[in-house]
Formats: structure tokens, C-alpha cells, sequence
């Protein structure tokens, strides 16, 4: 793979399970701002603080001292916003035994 097919992510399918793995590592703790989820019309916020991170064979969505969103690596679909302040990350939540969810996950700004 040369060095324009890397830093463009050409030949990358979003549906293959190597790039859902390096899209989860990726992700793998990022401070969590806030979770939003879209809930009958509305963007309730479902959560404060909290991280994002990869355990074993799971994604996991923890905010609020609590755990929000627990997903295989595998099933994951996740897509950075446009702004790219955040991501939309959807599954089947092993919390509430594989039902699938979608959460928007807004990231904390951190100067670099």
C-alpha cells in the first residue's frame, strides 16, 4: 500500500472487519464530551463525560459513570461527524441484548 492509498484510505471498505477494527483503535479513548441519541423527533442527551475504548473483542461507550454502549468490534459502524468533533456510532448494544442502537458521541476539544 503505497503512501497515498494510506493517507487517503483508498481501497478501505467501511463494511470490511479490518477497517471496523481500526476504526475502534482509533476511537480508543477519546474523551467524551457528551451522547446525544435521537429519541421520538428529538436529540436527547443520554450522557456527560466518560470515554471511548476497545476491551478485548468490545467497543464500549462509557459515560456518566455508567456504561452506555457495548458493541462487538465486528458489528461496529462508526462515522465521524463533519466537523469532525464527534462520531455516530451504531450496533447491536450488547446491553440490551443485541438491539440495536445509534448514539452520537461528541468529543472534548483539546488544543494540540
Amino acid at each position: 500500500m503505497g503512501f497515498l492509498s494510506r493517507l487517503f484510505k483508498v481501497g478501505q471498505k467501511p463494511e470490511s472487519v479490518a477497517f471496523r477494527r481500526q476504526r475502534a483503535l482509533e476511537l480508543h479513548g477519546q474523551v467524551v464530551k457528551y451522547v446525544t441519541e435521537h429519541r421520538n423527533g428529538n436529540e436527547d442527551v443520554v450522557g456527560r463525560g466518560g470515554a471511548l475504548a476497545v476491551s478485548g473483542d468490545e467497543f464500549i461507550v462509557d459515560t456518566s459513570g455508567d456504561t452506555l454502549f457495548r458493541c462487538k468490534v465486528d458489528e461496529l459502524e462508526a462515522a465521524y461527524l463533519m466537523s469532525g468533533d464527534g462520531v455516530i456510532v451504531s450496533g447491536p448494544n450488547l446491553l440490551e441484548n443485541g438491539k440495536m442502537r445509534t448514539v452520537t458521541v461528541h468529543f472534548v476539544y483539546y488544543r494540540k
